[in-house]
C-alpha cells in the first residue's frame, strides 16, 4: 500500500479500527513522518499520529513509541517553515497571489502543527497515574524550541511584514492564540510532575533545560502579552523553589534577576507613560478614564514584578553576588521616578502615590533582605562609584534608609555597614556614614532648588515637609543614639574627614550630627572632641577652609561644654601664648562661662596692648603686622560678646584708636599684610562706633575714601560696609561731617538703568520671572562649575607641591631697611595721615570755613615740601 492510500485509509478509520491496528500502523506512520520531505505530508501525519493513535498508547509508551522519534522531526520542520517565510516574504503584496496563498499555506501549516502539540500535551494530561519527566522527556524541550521561535515570529512581525501585516495578520493572530494555549497547557502539564530528591540527573537536567527556556521565552513575550508573560515568570519561579535542593547550585540566576530587573523597571516605565498621558488629556474624573484601567493593569504588573524579585532574592540570596550591582542600579532608577527627584516626570499625585505603593514597599522589603548580604553592601557602599546625577539623590535616600534599619539588625550587619573595609585583601568600601555625607555631597542641584523630604514622627504627628539637609541629618542623629560604642570611631573619623573637605554646606551637616554626638555622649566625651579640634585648627597652615570649618565646629562645641571644662580648655590653651591665638580668634566669647569669659579677655586684651606696644617700639616695621593681625583677630572675638565690660570698651577704643593713626591708604593698597588689618579694624570698630572719637572716625573714614575698591579683597569691602552701616548710630558734628546724604544718592543714579533697579527694589517689583524648567537648567549649569571649583580646592590643598593658604598671602623677601631709612618712613607716615585728618576738616562742606591763617600755612608747608623733594632728586 502506497504512503498515500495509507493516509487516506487510515484517515477513515474510527478509534475502535485506530486501536486495533495501532501496533503495525503506527510504526509505519513514524517512519514515514520520519522520511518525508513535504511540509503538508509532515504536517498531515502528525495530526494523524497525535489524534487518531496517540489515545491509544499508554503513559510508557509514549516516549519510546512516538515522543523520541516524531518529535526531533517536529522542530526541524517548523525552523525550516519559518525559514522559507524569511526568505520569500520580501516579495509579498496583494498582486502577487501565488506567493500569498503560498505564505498564508505556510502559516496554516505551523498553527496545524501547534495543535498537534496541544493535543500531545492533552493526552499526557489525561493520565490519573504521575507522570515523571523519563515518560514524556523529548515532549518539553520541542513544544518549548517550538515556542521560543513562534513568539520570535509573531514579535518581529511588524517589522517583518511591514505595510503587508494585513495580508496575514488573521493567521498570526491564530499562530499566537495557538503558542499561548500550547504554552499554559505545558506549564499545568510540568505543575503536575513531583521530582523527589532522590531524583536521576536527567530528569535535574530535564528541569533545568525547561526553567532556562522559559526564561528565554520571557525575553521574547515581554511586549507580547501581560496574562502570558505574568503566568511564565510564575511557573519559573514556582519551580525554581519547588525544586531548589536540586536546582539552585545550576541554575542561572543572574540571569534571572537581570531580566526580573528589566521587566519591572520597564513595567515602571509603562505606568509612568499612561499617567503621563492621563495628565496631558486632562481629565478630571481620572478613574472613569479608559486609560486609568490600562494604568491599574500596569500597576498590577508592576507590584507583581517588584513582589516577584523580592521572593526570588530570598530564596536564592547566596547565589546573587553578581547581581547586587544591578539591584542597587535599580533601586536607584526607580527612586530617580518619583518625587522628590528633580527628574521625576510630571504625573497626577494619586497615580504617582498609587505606583509608589505597589512597587516600593516590596523594595523595602528586598532592601531589609539584602543588609546582611556582603556584596550588596560593597556595592552600594563603593568609593568608587559614581552616580549620574538624577541618582544621586536615590543613593543618599537609599542610604539614609539603611541607616534607619540597622538599629534592627544583628551585630554583624551592623558591623558590615558601619566599619568600613578593615583588610587589603577586602573589596574597598565606606561606612555608611562616611557613604551618605559623601552622597549629600553630590546632592548639591537637590539642595539649591530645594527639594522636600516628609519629616520624621514628633509626639505622634508626622512633622511637616522638611529640607535634605534636615531630613539625612535626623536620620543620621537615630542612628547615633542607637550605635553601640564600639562603632563610635568609624563614625567619628567618618565626620571629621567630611570637616575638612571643602563643601560647606556637607561640613555643616557633619558639624550638626557631631554636634548631637556631642550633646548625647557624656561631657568627657565632649571635652574630648574640643580639645582635639583645638589642636587641629593650632596645625592648620593658614586660612583654607578645613580652619574655618573647624572653628564652626569649635564655636558649636564650646556652648556644649560644662563650665568645669570651660575653665581647663583656657588652662590648656592660654590665650596668652600666641600659638594659641589662631585658635581663640574663631571662637565666641558669649559661649564661656564667667570665669572662662574674664580670664579670656583679660589676656587678649593685655596680649594686644604689649603687641602695639612692640610694634611702636619697633618702629611700626611691617614685618610684625601678621603678628598684629592676629591678636586683632582675637580682639575682634571679644566684641562678638553681649554687655562689653566698660574695661574692655576702654582699651579696645584705645588699641584701635592708635592703629588708626598709623593706617595709610597708600600702603594699605599695596601691602596686603595691611589690608588685613584694616579689614580688622574696621570690623571691630562697627561694634565700638559709640564709643570711638570723632577724630578717629575721621581718620578712619579718610584711609577708606584713599582705597581703590577694584584693588581691594571682597572681605575688606564688606568690612568697609559694615563700618559704613554703623554709622547711622551716632551723631556726627557737622563741622565734621564728611558726606552729604543727599548729594551722594543724586551722584551715584548716574542713569536711567540704575534708577529703573533702585525703584524696583524699593517698590519689591519682580522684574523677571523665570521659569522652573528654566531655573532648572541654570541651577545645573551652577552645579557643574561649583563643583568643579570645589574639586579644584581639593586638589590644591592635596598636591605635594602645594604651598598652604596663610593668613594673608606670602610677603617677598623683606627690604634689609637701614635705620635712616626708617627713620625717613616713620616721619612720612606721622605727616601723611596728619593732612589726611586736617583735610577732612578744612573741606568745601565745612561750616564754619577755615581761618585765614590756614592757607598761609600750608603755603609754608607745600615750600618745604618742594625744597625735600627738590633735595632728594639732586643727591646722586
Amino acid at each position: 500500500m502506497s504512503q498515500v492510500t495509507l493516509l487516506e485509509e487510515v484517515s477513515q478509520w474510527n478509534q475502535e479500527t485506530c486501536q486495533q491496528e495501532l501496533k503495525t500502523v503506527l510504526p509505519k506512520l513514524v517512519a514515514m513522518h520520519h522520511d518525508t520531505d513535504s511540509w503538508e505530508e509532515h504536517t498531515n501525519i502528525l495530526q494523524i499520529i497525535t489524534s487518531r493513535f496517540l489515545p491509544h498508547l499508554s503513559l510508557p509508551e509514549l516516549e519510546t513509541g512516538c515522543f523520541s522519534t516524531v518529535l526531533p522531526k517536529v522542530v526541524k520542520v517548523f525552523a525550516s517553515l519559518l525559514e522559507e517565510i524569511s526568505k520569500q516574504i520580501g516579495g509579498l503584496s496583494s498582486q502577487n497571489t501565488e506567493l500569498h496563498v503560498f505564505l498564508r499555506n505556510i502559516l496554516k501549516l505551523m498553527v496545524q502543527t501547534l495543535e498537534s502539540l496541544s493535543g500531545c500535551v492533552r493526552r499526557v494530561c489525561s493520565f490519573e497515574e504521575s507522570v515523571s519527566f523519563d515518560a514524556i522527556r523529548s515532549l518539553p524541550s520541542c513544544i518549548l524550541s517550538v515556542l521560543k521561535d513562534t513568539f520570535q515570529h509573531c514579535k518581529d512581525s511588524e517589522v517583518m511584514y511591514s505595510g503587508r501585516l494585513s495580508l496575514v495578520g488573521d493567521l498570526l493572530q491564530s499562530l499566537f492564540k495557538e503558542a499561548y494555549s500550547l504554552q499554559k497547557g505545558l506549564m499545568e502539564l510540568l505543575d503536575k510532575i513531583n521530582l523527589e530528591d532522590t531524583a536521576s540527573e536527567e530528569e535535574v537536567s530535564d528541569i533545568i533545560t525547561v526553567i532556562h527556556s522559559l526564561l528565554d521565552i520571557c525575553s521574547i513575550i515581554s511586549r507580547l502579552d501581560i496574562a502570558l508573560h505574568a503566568n511564565t515568570w510564575k511557573f519559573i519561579i514556582k519551580q525554581s523553589v519547588k525544586y531548589q535542593s536540586l536546582v539552585e547550585d545550576r541554575l542561572r540566576h543572574t540571569d534571572i534577576a537581570l531580566s526580573l530587573c528589566e521587566d519591572l523597571y520597564t513595567s515602571v516605565q509603562n505606568c509612568l507613560e499612561l499617567a503621563q498621558q492621563i495628565q496631558q488629556a486632562g481629565l478630571q474624573e481620572v478613574v472613569h478614564c479608559p486609560e486609568y484601567k490600562l494604568f491599574q493593569k500596569a500597576t498590577k504588573m508592576c507590584r507583581f514584578f517588584a513582589n516577584t524579585l523580592f521572593h526570588y532574592t530570598k530564596e536564592f540570596k547566596a547565589f546573587l553576588a553578581k547581581s547586587c550591582c544591578r539591584f542597587h542600579q535599580l533601586y536607584l532608577q526607580i527612586h530617580s521616578k518619583f518625587p522628590p527627584s528633580v527628574c521625576a516626570p510630571s504625573v497626577p499625585s494619586a497615580l504617582s502615590e498609587e505606583l509608589r505603593v505597589a512597587v516600593l514597599v516590596p523594595m523595602d522589603a528586598m532592601l531589609t533582605q539584602l543588609l546582611s548580604f556582603r556584596p550588596f553592601a560593597e556595592s552600594v557602599l563603593e568609593p568608587v562609584h559614581q552616580c549620574s546625577t538624577e541618582l544621586c539623590l536615590p543613593q543618599c535616600l537609599l542610604l539614609v534608609n539603611v541607616l534607619g534599619k540597622l538599629s534592627s539588625q544583628p551585630e554583624e550587619v551592623l558591623r558590615l555597614w558601619s566599619d568600613g573595609s578593615q583588610f587589603s585583601e577586602e573589596n574597598p568600601r565606606w561606612s555608611v556614614f562616611e557613604a551618605v555625607l559623601q552622597s549629600f555631597r553630590r546632592c548639591m542641584l537637590e539642595r539649591a532648588v530645594p527639594v522636600w523630604l516628609p519629616g520624621v514622627m514628633l509626639r505622634g504627628q508626622a512633622q511637616g515637609r522638611v529640607s535634605l539637609h534636615q531630613h539625612v541629618c535626623a536620620h543620621m542623629c537615630a542612628c547615633v543614639a542607637a550605635l553601640p560604642a564600639q562603632h563610635f570611631a568609624p563614625l567619628e573619623r567618618s565626620l571629621l574627614a567630611t570637616v575638612l573637605q571643602a563643601e560647606t554646606q556637607t561640613a555643616v551637616l557633619a558639624t550638626d550630627v557631631w554636634c548631637f554626638l556631642a550633646r548625647y555622649g557624656t561631657a568627657e566625651l565632649c571635652f574630648h572632641h574640643v580639645l582635639l579640634i583645638a589642636h587641629l585648627i593650632r596645625s592648620c597652615p593658614g586660612e583654607g577652609y578645613q580652619l574655618f570649618h573647624l572653628a564652626l565646629l569649635l564655636r558649636r562645641l564650646l556652648f556644649l561644654m560644662t563650665p568645669k571644662h570651660q575653665v581647663e580648655f583656657v588652662e590648656h590653651f592660654p590665650p596668652a601664648q600666641e600659638e594659641n591665638l589662631c585658635v581663640w580668634r574663631h571662637t565666641l566669647l558669649r559661649c564661656l562661662c564667667t570665669e572662662a569669659h574674664m580670664r579670656v579677655e583679660k589676656e587678649v586684651l593685655s596680649g594686644a596692648s604689649v603687641v602695639l606696644q612692640e610694634w611702636q617700639n619697633n618702629s611700626y616695621r611691617m614685618g610684625d603686622i601678621p603678628k598684629l593681625n592676629r591678636i586683632l583677630g582675637c580682639v575682634l572675638m571679644l566684641m562678638g560678646g553681649s554687655n562689653l565690660q566698660p574695661e574692655c570698651v576702654i582699651t579696645s577704643v584705645k588699641i584701635i584708636s592708635q592703629l588708626w593713626s598709623r593706617m595709610s591708604s597708600n600702603q594699605v593698597q599695596v601691602h596686603p599684610p595691611l589690608q588685613c588689618t584694616v579689614k580688622l579694624l574696621l570690623s571691630i570698630s562697627a561694634v565700638l562706633i559709640k564709643s570711638i572719637e570723632p577724630h578717629v572716625i575721621v581718620q578712619a573714614v579718610s584711609c577708606l575714601s584713599g582705597l581703590t575698591s577694584q584693588k581691594c579683597p571682597d572681605d575688606l569691602l564688606l568690612a568697609a560696609l559694615e563700618f559704613l552701616a554703623s554709622m547711622g548710630r551716632v551723631f556726627i558734628s557737622p563741622n565734621i561731617q564728611i558726606t552729604n546724604h543727599e548729594e551722594v544718592i543724586s551722584q551715584t543714579l548716574t542713569s536711567e538703568e540704575i534708577k529703573t533697579k533702585v525703584l524696583n527694589f524699593l517698590s519689591k517689583t519682580v522684574s523677571h520671572q523665570e521659569s522652573e524648567e528654566a531655573r532648572l537648567e541654570r541651577l545645573k549649569e551652577w552645579r557643574s562649575i561649583i563643583e568643579k571649583h570645589i574639586e579644584q580646592m581639593e586638589r590644591e590643598t592635596s598636591s605635594p607641591v602645594h604651598t598652604p593658604l596663610t593668613e594673608e598671602p606670602c610677603l617677598k623677601r623683606a627690604r634689609q631697611e637701614t635705620e635712616v631709612e626708617k627713620e625717613y618712613e616713620r616721619y612720612l607716615q606721622t605727616a601723611e595721615s596728619a593732612l589726611k585728618a586736617l583735610q577732612a576738616i578744612v573741606g568745601p562742606d565745612h561750616n564754619p570755613s577755615p581761618p585765614q591763617w590756614i592757607r598761609t600755612r600750608l603755603e609754608v608747608l607745600q615750600t618745604l615740601i618742594t625744597q625735600i623733594n627738590t633735595t632728594a632728586i639732586e643727591q646722586p
